[in-house]
């Protein structure tokens, strides 16, 4: 009587599971870090270029004591208490998930007459896009703040094109979403210093108007508000600039609980820059 032939059981078993592993080990890939981009890990798109910076410095200790000295004036710095000085200048670090990638410190001077704030954050760009550097990503980023902010920009400015893009994007999508301090479209009681005519030029008081500013980072434009509340006035000077893959907000007012007082923007304005360039300057500790 012919056997009909069969395979043992075992080995059929041991084929079906070496398939099975050669197939999750070819499809399996390594997790990268928060900064892992695509093109990276066998991916065949094109990685993306990393920005130049890696990391951002310690904010609240990034801004030198002289200059916080003059953008918070406090009467009788000689007399006053030390204690009170050191903590008003040491500032209070803004709270972040990942400090490699967002960074921020507050410093707050409150009196009776008034009060100033400021504000200073930093924000670490990576881009997730194939074939998208980080600059780019960075810069896509600064034009929406600038569209968003209204900023007049000449046709001839590197800026113009992703601000007035992004400012049609915002018409019609909706506001930017808030993340950190940022100037976004005034509000209603808000007046701004030599608003831009039909024309696209600063009506009088060009100098101190929002505007682009050429001689501050790779990107870089101030923007200006006086506001008048219930309790007083105060006037909101918002300076965003860009280099390479960060991103740089400095946010500095002015209030005053007598509204025949108002804040003036030449001497806000002059503060806010002088501080601007020096972070810039300072690379950023890299």
């Amino acid at each position: 009587m012919q056997r009909r032939a069969h395979a043992p059981a075992a080995a059929l078993a041991a084929a079906v599971l070496a398939a099975a592993l050669t197939a999750c080990s070819g499809g399996a890939g390594a997790d990268g870090g928060d900064d892992s981009k695509p093109g990276q890990a066998g991916s065949t798109a094109p990685a993306a270029q990393p920005g130049k910076y890696r990391s951002l410095p310690e904010p609240c200790g990034y801004v030198n004591r002289e200059t916080l000295r003059r953008l918070l004036p406090t009467p009788g710095d000689d007399e006053a208490d030390r204690d009170t000085l050191a903590k008003l200048y040491k500032g209070q670090a803004a709270i972040t998930y990942d400090t490699d990638r967002r960074v921020g410190c507050r410093w707050n001077l409150e009196a009776p007459e008034g009060s100033r704030h400021l504000t200073v954050d930093f924000e670490r760009v990576v881009s997730y896009q194939p074939g998208v550097s980080d600059e780019q990503r960075a810069e896509q980023l600064y034009g929406r703040r600038a569209g968003a902010a209204h900023i007049p920009v000449s046709s001839g400015s590197p800026s113009a094109p992703s601000a007035s893009a992004s400012a049609s994007k915002g018409a019609s999508s909706g506001p930017h979403p808030q993340g950190g301090a940022q100037s976004g479209s005034p509000a209603p009681s808000a007046s701004r210093p030599g608003a831009p005519s039909a024309s696209g030029s600063p009506a009088g008081g060009a100098s101190l108007a929002p505007r682009v500013l050429d001689d501050l980072g790779d990107d870089a434009f101030i923007d200006d508000k006086l506001i008048t509340a219930g309790s007083g006035v105060h006037r909101d000077i918002n300076i965003v600039f860009r280099s390479a893959n960060v991103i740089v907000t400095i946010a500095y007012d002015q209030w005053s609980a007598d509204k025949q007082h108002i804040p003036g923007s030449e001497d806000l304005q002059g503060k806010a820059q002088a501080l601007a360039r020096e972070l810039d300057a300072g690379n950023f500790n890299n």
